[in-house]
């Protein structure tokens, strides 16, 4: 169904971007919420959701048109705004919360009793939530 939609040249692309911000970007971003997103996977949504807008509106990337051009042609913000917007809405949820929320536990806890293997960290929720708020 979405296919037809999107692939339809007799249907404006306002309308299809449209769909393509209350169906298919809400299926992307479903969960969102809890990732701890690195630049990785950012990246990667940010070229499948390219991939898609550029498909909506017939070009391929011989065509050599800018994202941004797609993007004001179809009135879609970027995917890494709209995953900074979940986390931040998510940490409001979890900020009201008491302190003794299973998930609040969960998510603030500083240490861990075992020893930390060699190389960085890994990216928690919370740091990822820290930087979107930067």
């Amino acid at each position: 169904m979405a296919s037809g939609i999107l692939c339809d040249h007799k249907i404006p692309l306002r309308l299809k971007g449209k769909f393509y911000r209350t169906a298919i970007r809400l299926e992307m971003l479903y969960g969102s919420e809890y990732w701890a997103m690195n630049y990785t996977h950012e990246q990667k949504m940010g070229v499948a959701e390219m991939r898609m807008l550029r498909w909506m509106c017939g070009y391929t990337k011989m065509d050599k048109i800018r994202n941004e051009h797609i993007r004001e042609k179809i009135v879609v913000a970027p995917t890494d705004e709209k995953m900074r917007e979940t986390h931040l809405r998510w940490l409001g949820h979890v900020l009201r919360r008491l302190v003794e929320a299973p998930f609040r536990r969960v998510d603030f806890r500083q240490s861990s009793q075992h020893k930390r293997g060699m190389g960085r960290p890994k990216k928690t929720w919370w740091i990822t939530c820290s930087s979107s708020r930067n």
